[in-house]
């Protein structure tokens, strides 16, 4: 192994250690994918040198890949056990839905920009992660035709959990969601299907997105 990996190996295991173990990521399942997906793999060639640091970074089309801790937090609060179907919103890079498809039996994943949805599908494609499908549309309005989910997560913060959403949730699923009344702040939600037309919303606390843009959103 060149110095070059020697070191990112060695920044990702401190990753994993200082900014996921260390602020509370206890799934074994997410920790392991976590540990498995290559960060750097999604990210411009300009940006490899910071794919360990616990911070967002750019990506195209003025869009962000998330913090590793925010993916990792975000990933758990699923509740995963790995046989699910998760519809993730907000493909961007296909970092996310990678460390997802190592957490859940399939991933579908949905992207409003063409640019970036085509590239984290060939991207998804070339490393392997063929449990994980590509959608161009509109995230706000889900992907009825693979409904139900078990697991939905959403990466852009919304005015309000969409409605379409909640109706592609399946009994017992978990939906994890930034929702706040501006485009700068939002609370994360974790909200729980009981049953029909019946659910239940906890708050995970304060964070931050890009504004989450569709026919249900801003």
């Amino acid at each position: 192994m060149d110095r070059w990996n020697l070191n990112n190996q060695s920044a990702k295991e401190r990753m994993i250690r200082e900014h996921l173990m260390g602020r509370g990521i206890r799934d074994p399942r997410v920790l392991s994918a976590m540990r498995e997906v290559p960060r750097e793999s999604f990210l411009p060639d300009e940006m490899h040198a910071f794919a360990y640091d616990d911070s967002p970074l750019p990506i195209a089309a003025g869009q962000t890949i998330s913090q590793p801790y925010i993916v990792a937090f975000m990933i758990e609060a699923l509740e995963l056990e790995g046989g699910e179907r998760v519809l993730e919103i907000g493909t961007g890079s296909g970092y996310a839905a990678a460390v997802l498809s190592r957490c859940a039996a399939q991933v579908y994943t949905v992207e409003r920009i063409a640019v970036l949805a085509q590239a984290a599908r060939s991207r998804l494609e070339e490393f392997g992660y063929a449990n994980v499908t590509v959608h161009l549309g509109d995230g706000t309005l889900g992907w009825r035709e693979q409904a139900p989910y078990q697991g939905i997560v959403v990466t852009a913060g919304a005015p309000e959990v969409p409605g379409a959403l909640l109706e592609q949730l399946a009994p017992g699923g978990r939906l994890v969601i930034p929702v706040g009344a501006t485009q700068q702040l939002q609370n994360l939600v974790r909200v729980r299907r009981i049953g029909e037309g019946e659910y239940r919303r906890e708050d995970l606390g304060a964070v931050r997105f890009v504004p989450l843009i569709g026919e249900q959103g801003w």
